[in-house]
């Protein structure tokens, strides 16, 4: 399950994580981020390679705004602290699982 987390843990969730992380920037009023969440579930259930975690960019706009998130949904993947790769809009759950795999391979 993606564990909602926040400026003051980020660091620790996902900078400092010892495995790959998906962040899903994300708000409550965005109907496309609603479509992405379940998508992001089921993926965080068959992917254990890999953490996901969500981030409310209305609650946590430090977080957000470092990254550059402009528009949303944005997931970013981070690695050993860095930034891997992004992909923007409600996507296929397939198309998110292959770009993972190919930012990861």
């Amino acid at each position: 399950m993606a564990e909602n987390i926040n400026d003051s843990d980020f660091e620790d969730k996902v900078l400092k994580a010892d495995k790959p992380v998906l962040v899903d920037f994300w708000a409550e009023w965005c109907a496309p981020c609603r479509i992405l969440g379940p998508r992001i579930e089921e993926l965080s259930g068959e992917m254990d390679e890999v953490d996901f975690v969500k981030v409310n960019v209305d609650e946590n706009q430090e977080t957000a705004g470092k990254y550059g998130v402009r528009s949303i949904p944005t997931m970013i993947l981070f690695k050993d602290g860095e930034i891997k790769g992004q992909m923007i809009g409600a996507l296929p759950k397939d198309s998110i699982k292959e770009k993972i795999q190919e930012l990861l391979s």
